[in-house]
């Protein structure tokens, strides 16, 4: 009998390009239903302030960190302070054919070290939401950080109760990671965070996808898709996806 004096190495992870990615600068992002340009609360203000509140809008800032806010002066206040931030860093999202601000995103979490990167804060207004529009502005916002930007991580996270988001999440071509338990105190109540990500090496499935249903042919004369995003993200068929 024989016996083996070699200790094996520790496990460690892959070797990686450490070359950092670039920060995101203020730019415009250009589609066929929206376009995303730099936050100018001048600009985009009245419109954002009309379409996101009133008694029968509060819910859109349920699980945002802020708002909704009680009068117009205020919402202008805040919106200075988020036109001036780096991380996040915010963009308006303009419909296309009217140049109207019909919503908000940012990029957050910006860690060009890691090549890690988060999308958030996004308020999409009832003038945006389950429109083409919206699902473009994801689209354009994530091919800048894989391909302009060159990100390997790109994070959506959300109040694990905010089952919209989560769903959106999954049919934007996002994997669920895990709840990070206890994770903020946001608005004076408890917020458990739901995690999920997307790879660059998964990229170029998920551009596909976004490419194929934003074509005009998966959509009919009344402006009906012809095949969900969720479907082709692979989600099973017969969920509410939004």
């Amino acid at each position: 009998m024989t016996t083996s004096n070699t200790i094996s190495s520790p496990p460690l992870g892959a070797l990686v390009d450490s070359a950092p990615a670039k920060a995101p600068q203020l730019t415009t992002l250009t589609g066929r239903f929206v376009t995303l340009v730099p936050l100018d609360p001048e600009a985009h203000g009245g419109s954002l302030y009309e379409k996101s509140h009133g008694e029968e809008r509060e819910s859109l800032w349920r699980y945002l960190f802020d708002g909704p806010y009680p009068n117009r002066p205020a919402f202008d206040t805040r919106l200075r302070q988020m036109a001036a931030s780096k991380d996040p860093l915010f963009f308006s999202i303009l419909d296309q054919g009217s140049r109207v601000a019909v919503g908000f995103a940012s990029y957050l979490r910006i860690e060009p070290a890691h090549r890690g990167i988060e999308v958030g804060s996004i308020l999409f207004t009832p003038a945006l939401q389950r429109t083409p529009g919206a699902t473009e502005a994801m689209y354009l916002m994530a091919r800048h950080v894989f391909e302009d930007l060159g990100y390997r991580r790109y994070e959506w996270k959300c109040n694990s109760l905010n089952e919209p988001s989560r769903r959106a999440a999954l049919r934007l071509g996002f994997t669920f990671e895990g709840i990070f338990r206890q994770h903020m105190i946001l608005k004076g109540r408890n917020r458990d965070t739901a995690w999920y990500a997307m790879l660059d090496s998964e990229w170029p499935t998920r551009k596909a996808n976004f490419e194929q249903w934003l074509s005009p042919t998966n959509f009919d004369r009344e402006g009906r898709q012809r095949q969900s995003l969720a479907q082709m993200n692979g989600l099973p068929a017969g969920r509410p996806h939004l």
